[in-house]
């Protein structure tokens, strides 16, 4: 059980994606662990077979605790037998549908087996590749795998997301539900909700959050039903949890505060010409700016970027950006964006996005969780004027941004209004004092009278 989070105890593994005998990579999806704040897909970081489940479904162990078991062997055999035949060839027609070309050895007999179900019972499917095929409401089992060996690759199952006429019959068959992503199928499982029976508004008809949490409404009487007496109960274990991690972090850190207001004129102007020339989908956003000028600044002034563990400083080589994020049922978790300060700002928007939107519907990844060196913090857009944040232990500084908004400002004896932002910083002493986090801050505001250089 990986540790998500220096707050976490314990946790449980609410869905296993892999089974005895699978073949796993590393940065496969292997597991969905459930925490006091989130759910997490837990990656695994080794590649190897998986020899035995350890903790089952439903199960809470504490971090540490041994999950699974893993060999770098591949699967046995019996002294004497030989080696499994391969699977029987595609029919030609098959083969040009699902990868564009056809096969170079015969076709099959006609006494092979011709059903689809039974020619490709014994597809090769990574857990990550049959991860996305559940997201997706594929079967991987029905499909025609173009990868080495006729493993079943991501193109295999996205191509099949396209050609829905030829899917549909097959799932049928083996009785899938349509789309749905995990945590619907999770959430629809908890407030008893059918999810066959919902109609999805998501991307290709995929049932959502909002479409399962709808018909819970809808079928809800007006008492307090035992779930939402469940979930009430998560909530507040996890402001308990939230609490004793604060609590600790004033107790234990000595924090030290400093703030500066910074110029954004430059930064506005450029922001402006910019998403001129960009699709409105892909416009960037103030806060792409500010934090991405925090990772750049972090990498001059390396006691900000680390964790103090055992009584010493241990400094990080790369930015791991954690980027505080409220979630729909209360709570705040910070998962990383790795390698911040080596992004672009386009990448860096895309992942800040796609972060945000995974954080509120519990699909974060453990590797995002675990390793954060730097928490950045942005309420300006509940317009908050300034954030003096609780460092976030083992880290050693946490950063604040407030909102932009118009305020005096002079310079060369001439008063004026321009846009403006105040900049905090929480700093630990033990690592770092007053002319280091004032050097941090000094640093974010030369990078922002340069944006494009960003």
């Amino acid at each position: 059980m990986p540790s998500l989070g220096a707050d976490m105890e314990a946790g449980k593994v609410t869905q296993w994606l892999v089974k005895p005998g699978d073949q796993v990579h590393r940065g496969d999806i292997v597991a969905v662990v459930e925490t006091e704040k989130s759910t997490i897909e837990v990656e695994i970081f080794e590649n190897g077979t998986i020899d035995e489940l350890v903790v089952a479904e439903g199960e809470r162990v504490p971090v540490g605790a041994v999950l699974a078991r893993l060999s770098a062997r591949g699967p046995e055999l019996v002294p004497g037998e030989a080696p499994p035949a391969p699977a029987p060839p595609l029919p030609p027609e098959s083969v040009a549908h699902e990868g564009g070309r056809r096969p170079s050895t015969p076709v099959a007999p006609p006494s092979a087996p011709t059903h689809p179900l039974e020619a490709h019972h014994a597809a090769v499917v990574s857990p990550l590749v049959r991860h996305l095929a559940e997201q997706l409401g594929i079967d991987p089992g029905v499909l025609s795998g173009t990868g080495p060996g006729g493993t079943v690759t991501r193109a295999d199952v996205e191509r099949a997301v396209g050609a829905p006429r030829e899917v549909e019959p097959l799932r049928a068959q083996t009785g899938r539900r349509g789309p749905s992503s995990p945590f619907a199928r999770r959430l629809s499982s908890e407030l008893g909700i059918d999810l066959a029976a919902l109609r999805g508004t998501g991307p290709r008809g995929a049932v959502t959050e909002k479409d399962v949490r709808l018909a819970a409404l809808a079928a809800r009487p007006k008492e307090t039903t035992p779930q939402e007496a469940t979930n009430e109960d998560r909530q507040a274990a996890m402001r308990r949890a939230i609490g004793a991690l604060m609590a600790r972090s004033k107790r234990e850190i000595p924090h030290y505060y400093l703030s500066t207001t910074i110029d954004l004129s430059a930064a506005a102007s450029w922001l402006e010409q910019a998403n001129l020339e960009r699709p409105v989908a892909d416009r960037l956003v103030m806060a792409t700016l500010l934090f991405s000028a925090t990772a750049r600044a972090v990498k001059r002034v390396p006691e900000m970027n680390g964790f103090f563990i055992d009584g010493n400083f241990v400094p990080s080589g790369a930015v791991h950006l954690g980027v505080a994020v409220s979630q729909r049922t209360g709570g705040v978790i910070a998962p990383a964006i790795h390698d911040a300060e080596r992004l672009e700002l386009e990448e860096l928007m895309t992942r800040l996005t796609d972060l945000v939107k995974r954080a509120r519907v519990g699909r974060l990844r453990s590797s995002e969780m675990s390793d954060p060196t730097i928490t950045v913090t942005n309420l300006g857009d509940l317009g908050v004027d300034e954030v003096f944040g609780v460092i976030y232990p083992p880290q050693v500084a946490l950063v604040g941004f407030g909102r932009m908004k118009e305020r005096p400002w002079a310079e060369g004896g001439v008063l004026g209004a321009r846009p403006c932002v105040v900049v905090t910083l929480a700093a630990d002493h033990r690592v770092s004092d007053g002319m280091r986090g004032g050097r941090f801050l000094t640093e974010i505001d030369h990078l922002l009278q340069e944006p494009g250089k960003l």
